[in-house]
């Protein structure tokens, strides 16, 4: 087994190796508009009930969208969306209609009113369960409501910030199928 030499990393760093999961796209629906966030700060709760917490930042036009409409869809896109993943998190919804400006397409979900991104490969609808830490972390908690996602392939590339506008692709895949113990995690 490999052994490694180490140099110390800044703490301000330390996200580039514990980002939980791929970059998303989380669109939201309030007062007749949408709006479309990047978002990289989130993750699986629990899995049943479905629930995801997600970090949106206090001054994001959608923070105040998604606490007030209480609901959201979490989009996974893959690496094709790569430069609408970077220029929706360069830009306010509040100045641009993000949807046309990037060229997707908004659909109506089943049970939340925010819309889903036709392009990505999984939409997430969700309502919001639990804002008991949203005034002070600007943390929300979401239990996944519907979840629909590609045929294939069945695993896709997806998009992982590492920081400094640097992303890692997912990589291969090892399956260790009938080692694996889910109450393990």
């Amino acid at each position: 087994m490999r052994q490694y030499d180490k140099i110390d990393l800044p703490v301000a760093e330390v996200r580039r190796y514990l980002e939980p999961g791929p970059i998303v796209l989380v669109s939201s629906a309030w007062n007749g508009k949408t709006n479309i966030m990047t978002l990289g700060w989130q993750t699986v709760m629990e899995f049943v009930p479905s629930l995801v917490g997600c970090m949106i930042a206090g001054g994001n036009h959608s923070f105040e969208m998604i606490r007030q409409s209480r609901e959201c869809v979490i989009n996974v896109p893959t690496t094709e969306l790569t430069d609408q993943v970077v220029g929706i998190g360069n830009t306010s919804g509040a100045e641009i209609d993000k949807f046309a400006h990037f060229g997707l397409t908004p659909e109506p979900a089943r049970r939340v009113k925010a819309p889903l991104i036709k392009e990505c490969y999984a939409n997430l609808e969700c309502r919001l369960e639990d804002d008991g830490m949203v005034d002070k972390y600007n943390f929300f908690i979401f239990k996944v409501l519907t979840a629909q996602v590609a045929k294939s392939p069945k695993h896709p590339e997806t998009l992982h910030y590492t920081g400094d506008g640097v992303f890692m692709v997912s990589g291969k895949i090892i399956s260790r199928r009938g080692q694996f113990r889910p109450e393990m995690l």
